[in-house]
């Protein structure tokens, strides 16, 4: 299970050729036969109105997978946001939620993405974000705990590895952790090392597979080039560069924006392409395999590591070692799983602390 396509197949080529397929796929999607057969799936975004929730509920607006779809933010403006959502001739039901009706937006629904929480400003590191993200992730989870304790939970918020052991603490806490059922999304990384990577090599992007392991900040984020498909040789010189791009990428864009936030639309895009492949296997579609950040027995010392996932109908079916590495790709792993676990640890005892 080296060669992973974040796509799950061929792409369409174009934007006009992408709409076009949404728009004869929800016209499908649209017709009671069609429904009959493929079951739909309620999904809600928490965090819906800002900077990433915004573009990924129109993505998921725009799934054909998505009958029902439920946009919950603190923010007076969500309800507005779902309303707009709704104009589009789509088959998703959209509502929106604000305020205190957490558990009305969650209420029966199947996946539930969560890119709430604060975004990274210049200066500030991943770690600078957990108090204030740590808080909304328990927040939010717990609520799912109560609405939707079978939902398959896909955390975006930041510190991803910390966020996501907290979860797992919350709903543990509450009764109801299944740990196929939560994820933390690192897909971004998945797309940055195909993007860069295809255009180091010259190589079509859709057409390029490369699996990333680990974590998600930083040097835990471990991008396994030698196992990119189509095969690529690089120099060490290339190598470090794309290794250390792929890595800190997030911080290319937090930079360039200046001030102005992270990175919203690739995350909305592999946020909702994570989502997609969720539902596939839900769906039993055959094959579907991700990256990504779950509770595992195949790297010793860390509860949570980001590997490659055949996605199934409960969520997690297989979970895949990351398989034949290079001495150097060993090394980035072996050197970062400290402070891979270190971070788990910190979510760990923070839900411990605040129960």
């Amino acid at each position: 299970g080296s060669a992973l396509s974040l796509a799950g197949g061929a792409r369409p080529p174009t934007a006009a050729a992408m709409i076009s397929t949404l728009r004869s796929a929800a016209a499908r999607a649209a017709r009671p036969l069609a429904r009959a057969q493929q079951r739909g799936y309620k999904v809600s975004v928490l965090g819906a109105a800002g900077g990433i929730g915004q573009p990924l509920s129109l993505l998921m607006k725009l799934n054909p997978r998505v009958t029902a779809l439920t946009c919950f933010d603190v923010a007076p403006v969500t309800p507005g946001v779902a309303a707009d959502l709704s104009h589009i001739a789509t088959g998703a039901k959209t509502t929106g939620f604000t305020g205190d009706d957490l558990k009305k937006a969650l209420d029966g629904c199947d996946v539930v993405v969560i890119p709430a929480g604060v975004p990274r400003k210049p200066g500030m590191t991943r770690d600078d974000l957990f108090n204030i993200n740590a808080g909304i992730v328990k927040n939010l989870v717990s609520g799912c705990a109560e609405a939707c304790p079978k939902a398959c939970i896909l955390v975006i918020s930041n510190p991803v590895n910390s966020t996501v052991p907290i979860a797992a603490e919350v709903l543990k806490q509450k009764g109801v952790y299944d740990p196929r059922k939560l994820f933390g999304v690192t897909t971004l990384d998945v797309c940055r090392a195909r993007t860069f990577v295809a255009e180091a090599k010259g190589l079509d992007p859709l057409k390029t597979t490369v699996p990333v392991v680990g974590g998600h900040a930083g040097t835990t984020i471990v991008p396994l080039l030698s196992q990119a498909n189509p095969g690529a040789s690089f120099t060490d010189e290339e190598r470090d560069a794309l290794t250390h791009r792929i890595m800190f990428g997030g911080d290319e864009v937090v930079q360039a924006k200046a001030g102005g936030g992270s990175a919203t639309l690739s995350m909305a895009y592999t946020g909702a392409e994570f989502a997609d492949r969720v539902m596939a296997g839900l769906a039993g579609e055959a094959g579907v395999t991700e990256c990504t950040f779950v509770e595992q027995d195949k790297v010793s010392g860390a509860t949570f590591f980001s590997l490659p996932v055949t996605l199934g109908r409960e969520g997690v079916d297989v979970i895949h070692h990351y398989g034949s590495v290079t001495e150097h790709e060993q090394k980035l792993i072996d050197a970062m799983l400290p402070d891979l676990i270190a971070q788990g640890k910190k979510g760990v005892d923070w839900a411990a602390a605040s129960k």
